[in-house]
């Protein structure tokens, strides 16, 4: 069954979502408390023109805003832990 067949529409409201009709759909993921894992590669435009592409298969989209590699996460969303006294001396 085409997109058309099951009365898909893009946003421009031609049946089988437009132009991107003859592309596979991106599998994204989104890790709570992380990244959004978006199937590559990808072209990205941030909000102030700046084009960002990758080749590779996974690419990890920061959502907290506080990577240093903006729009690309850097994990800088883990919250660093250091070890307490009780935790050096039984490790």
């Amino acid at each position: 069954m085409t997109a058309a067949e099951r009365g898909t529409r893009g946003s421009d409201g031609s049946a089988g979502g437009g132009s991107g009709a003859s592309r596979d759909a991106r599998r994204v993921r989104i890790v709570p408390g992380g990244p959004i894992l978006v199937e590559g590669p990808v072209d990205m435009t941030t909000p102030d023109g700046h084009r960002v592409c990758s080749d590779r298969f996974v690419v990890a989209v920061c959502a907290c805003r506080r990577s240093k590699n903006y729009p690309l996460c850097d994990t800088s969303h883990r919250r660093k832990v250091r070890p307490t006294d009780t935790e050096d001396a039984q490790g």
